[in-house]
């Protein structure tokens, strides 16, 4: 790229980097009160999710008592 260019088949292709447009975008449409509200439900929604599956998951990675007796099933009791 120093001095060597290689042929490119479409020549904005290659000047497409130094292009500047002085047309300039509409600005942007606000978001009406409706769309905010959403917004803010759905990341509520997500971070409620989340707590209440880290909630609910915690005491199940926490190691519980340990007891030196195996445990039996009532299944294979048949007295």
């Amino acid at each position: 790229m120093f001095g060597r260019r290689e042929p490119v088949p479409f020549a904005f292709v290659a000047e497409a980097d130094r292009f500047r447009s002085n047309v300039t975008p509409p600005p942007r449409e606000r978001s009406s009160v409706g769309q905010m509200a959403g917004r803010w439900l759905l990341g509520l929604t997500i971070v409620a999710g989340l707590v209440g599956s880290l909630v609910i998951g915690t005491p199940a990675l926490t190691p519980g008592k340990t007891t030196d007796q195996p445990q039996q099933s009532q299944a294979s009791d048949r007295r």
